[in-house]
This record gives C-alpha cells, sequence and structure tokens, in this order.
C-alpha cells in the first residue's frame, strides 16, 4: 500500500485554496483575486513540504539513589495540616511546616524519593532574608500595618526546592505570513497597496538546566520570578548542606515535568524567531516544527527562604532566592487607606479639572 501525503497550497492573502490558472500562466486565488508568480512559491512550496510535527521527547534518568549511611541520617515529615513533606538531616529541628507554619512531626527514614545530583548552597541568611522583605514592603502605603511588624518576620524558613534540569539541543523551523502596506493618494482616490510574504525562520539553539519546579506545594509562578539562579555555586549534592535547612520532598517526577519543560523552551524559541521578523506591518505565525536532540534532565535542590503569613483568613506567600536575594510576593490591601487614596486623589482630579475649565473661561 502507498500512502499520499496531500498539500494543500493556501493564499497568503485571505488562506483560501489557490491553485494554477493556465490562462495566465500563475497561481491565483478564486476568492480574493490574488495573483502569484510560480517562481516565488518555490520557497512556500519547500516549506510546506518540511511541516512536520514537533519531536520533543526527553531522557529523564535524574537523580540517583541513596547511600545507605545517607539515608539512615535522612528523615521525611508530614505536615497534618497541608500534607507537605519535607526532609532534613537528624540534626535539623523542623518545628513547624514551612509552606503553612503548622507544626510538623516526624514520622520515618527517607524512603522513595531519588538522590539529588547537584544543590545551589545557600548564600543569603536568615537576616538578609529579614532585610529582604522590609526592603519589599518599603514604600507600600496600601499595605495593612501587620505586614510592618517585626514580630511577623521571624517565620521566614530556608528551605531547599526540588528541581528538575533540562538539557536539549533543539532545531527549529518557522514559516510567518507579513505584509508591507503601503497608501498614497491623488486627486480623486487614496490607493493602498498590500504586498504578501511568505518569511522562513531556521536555527539551531542549546538549552541548558532549563529549570521546572518539582514540588506541587511551590506556586510555578512564584518559584519561577526568583529565577534565575547562577549554576556556576552548584556543588554536588552531600546531605551536609541541608544542615539548619529543610529540604521539599519532590512530588512532580521528571517525567510529568516534561510538559513544562517543553512549553518554556517553546516561549523562549517562538520569543526569539519572532524578534528575527522586522520590516513588516503585519506578521503572522503559520506554522513552526520544533525538534528536540540530546534531551536530558538532572535533579537539584535550590535555595530558597519562604515566608507564610495570614490576613484576614488568607494566607500570603512570599519568597526570596537564597542565592540572589530576589524577593517577590503578592502584598495584601488595606481597604480603608485605599479609599481614603481613592478619595484624596478623586478630589485633587476634580479640582484640577475645574482650574483647568477657569482658565479656557478666561482664554
Amino acid at each position: 500500500m502507498v500512502i499520499l501525503e496531500l498539500l494543500e497550497f493556501k493564499c497568503p492573502s485571505c488562506s483560501g485554496a489557490i491553485g494554477f490558472d493556465s490562462r495566465l500562466q500563475k497561481v491565483k486565488c478564486p476568492y480574493c483575486d490574488a495573483e502569484f508568480e510560480m517562481e516565488s512559491l518555490k520557497a512556500y512550496d519547500e516549506a510546506l513540504k518540511n511541516d512536520q510535527p514537533d519531536e520533543m521527547e526527553w531522557e529523564t534518568q535524574a537523580g540517583s539513589q541513596w547511600d545507605e549511611s545517607e539515608a539512615s541520617k535522612i528523615y521525611s515529615y508530614i505536615c497534618k495540616s497541608c500534607g507537605g513533606e519535607i526532609v532534613a538531616d537528624e540534626n535539623t529541628a523542623a518545628t513547624s511546616c514551612p509552606f503553612c507554619n503548622n507544626p510538623v512531626v516526624m514520622v520515618g527514614k527517607l524512603s522513595g524519593i531519588l538522590r539529588p545530583d547537584y544543590v545551589i548552597p545557600f548564600k543569603l541568611d536568615k537576616k538578609a532574608a529579614k532585610e529582604g522583605l522590609m526592603k519589599h514592603l518599603q514604600g507600600k502605603k496600601l499595605l495593612p500595618k501587620i505586614f510592618k511588624d517585626e514580630n511577623r518576620i521571624e517565620e521566614i524558613k530556608g528551605i531547599y526546592v526540588p528541581f528538575w534540569l533540562f538539557d536539549a539541543d533543539a532545531d527549529a523551523n518557522f514559516r510567518y505570513r507579513a505584509t508591507k502596506v503601503r497608501t498614497w493618494s491623488d486627486n480623486n482616490y487614496i490607493y493602498t497597496q498590500t504586498r504578501y510574504f511568505s518569511v522562513l525562520r531556521s536555527g539551531s539553539l542549546a538549552f541548558e538546566r532549563v529549570p521546572v519546579d518539582g514540588s506541587t506545594k511551590m506556586p510555578d509562578d512564584l518559584m519561577e520570578s526568583i529565577e534565575p539562579y547562577d549554576f556556576s555555586d552548584a556543588v554536588d549534592f552531600q546531605t551536609a548542606y541541608l544542615a539548619g535547612y529543610l529540604a521539599d520532598k519532590y512530588d512532580v517526577k521528571a517525567d510529568e515535568s516534561i510538559a513544562r519543560a517543553n512549553a518554556r523552551i517553546r516561549r523562549s524559541i517562538e520569543q526569539l524567531f519572532a524578534s528575527t521578523v522586522t520590516g513588516y506591518a503585519t506578521v503572522t505565525l503559520e506554522s513552526s516544527n520544533i525538534r528536540l536532540q540530546n534531551g536530558k534532565a538532572k535533579y537539584a535542590l535550590y535555595p530558597v527562604w519562604l515566608l507564610n503569613t495570614v490576613w484576614n483568613n488568607k494566607r500570603y506567600t512570599f519568597a526570596m532566592n537564597g542565592q540572589t536575594g530576589k524577593f517577590v510576593g503578592d502584598l495584601p490591601l488595606d481597604k480603608a487607606a485605599y479609599w481614603k487614596w481613592l478619595v484624596g486623589l478623586t478630589a485633587a482630579f476634580g479640582a484640577f479639572t475645574y482650574l483647568a475649565l477657569f482658565l479656557l473661561r478666561l482664554l
């Protein structure tokens, strides 16, 4: 059996199916009457033939098995409130959950998870985390007073967050439909000329250590917001780095993180290629094809300072990059201060409007 692949040519102007007009010896669109020289469609023909589905597969043998002597000294803690699971060495005082701040209890030796390949040690201590939070709060006039209370800052905890790091080489092909528009006029008419272009882009890129948060308890947007980490500080994992800190246990496996890694890679490639298509009035992506080779993943722990606090029965989580000091987190709104500010702004705007109208009358 022979399987035939059908190619359909679409009009770059209106996307309707186009065909060869024997009378004109050109390709013509029956819907918008656009005409195309055969020579100009050669590249378009080749691009259609090269259209292929994405190939974004990975080898995800990340992490390794724990050495028996290491595993005997590492314990697992379960929070009975939120179900969060963390790991720490035998000397760590796990007094409260870093996710919800409720007490946690030790339930047994470490089991069922992989040993990390790398760890980026904490470079900033709790004092730096406190200073980072206070700087984050500075100038926030609509912030409730409780968030400016020193006593709340003591709830900051250092935790190693699990990340899957994806490496891959990518080949990509993109095809865009673009237009250039020229307008002129005479005494009788206004003319508009629209030219259509098929813009092709292809290239190869290398991605190293694309991070994907391996914990469902850590909001992905929060973790991505405190990136990037400088991997030059990473070292081979040793349990001694856990001393004095907590470590979140991954609950999203490497295989389950592939979709998010692919999405981050795709977004980066699309932005890079689109930035090269310039000088046109409009640009529309028609097709894309991304192929990954040598895809592999590693398992690492990244340092994060966490703060959880509650305001009006709503929990707020703040995070600081334990290596660079980058601080992020949503802040609550003091509604009383907000309305006071809004009334003042409205009054000021009203006074400005009245003054402007008064001056116009004088003119």
